[in-house]
């Protein structure tokens, strides 16, 4: 397998985890809510809850899943996952500095965060200089 199939393969990893993890929450938004320590009020928080952990997961998984079908999108996409993801880390970071009581479910959710952050971003190397 070369880098650009192993990038396309990863990015498509990513991709559908984020679908799978926008109907988790959908399906079942007051236990992924509980799980990382949020309560969702009726209204409003349910509308933001479905809108952030659905719609905008859903968008990332699609971006992400792009370059399955078009090609040319797999470099633009693996820059996006850097930037995606090196905000996630930086910003987790800066809660775990920041906050205490930080339960299990966030240490893996970062941990996931990091590993898709540095795998992207070592694809992103592999694939720029093997053109």
């Amino acid at each position: 397998m070369n880098s650009s199939q192993l990038a396309k393969t990863v990015l498509a990893f990513v991709g559908a985890a984020y679908v799978a993890l926008a109907v988790w929450c959908i399906a079942l938004p007051n236990e992924t809510a509980d799980s990382v320590g949020f309560e969702i009020h009726p209204g409003s928080g349910q509308s933001e809850y479905l809108v952030v952990y659905g719609g905008l997961q859903v968008g990332l998984g699609l971006l992400f899943l792009q370059p399955l079908f078009r090609p040319k999108t797999l470099v633009p996409m693996l820059e996006a996952s850097l930037v995606v993801h090196g905000c996630l880390v930086a910003f987790r970071t800066c809660g775990f500095l920041a906050f205490a009581g930080i339960g299990a479910t966030t240490y893996a959710i970062a941990v996931v965060e990091w590993l898709i952050l540095l795998t992207t971003g070592v694809l992103w190397y592999w694939v720029r200089n093997a053109a």
